[in-house]
């Protein structure tokens, strides 16, 4: 039982740690591509602008997916079910 625990609270600091490098790497390449395309064509700065703003996003969603896991391990881990 223990082992259990322990190994789920090793499990969500690592998907807490990873979900937030993961979404800090990818808004750094994302923002460093959006200044250097707008840097090189400025009239299509608004529309590079929009669609950076959606993939935002959706890096932000596959970073709060892998939040959601780690509650849902942490609250309501389905593996101590396994023992009884």
């Amino acid at each position: 039982m223990e082992i259990i625990i322990g190994n789920t609270a090793l499990a969500i600091g690592l998907i807490f740690g990873l979900a937030a490098l993961g979404t800090g790497i990818g808004f750094g390449l994302l923002g460093g591509k959006f200044l250097e395309g707008a840097a090189r064509q400025p009239e299509m700065a608004g529309m590079l602008q929009t669609r950076m703003f959606i993939i935002a996003g959706l890096l932000d969603a596959v970073a709060i997916i892998g939040v959601a896991m780690a509650l849902l391990l942490m609250f309501g881990n389905p593996l101590l079910g396994q023992l009884g």
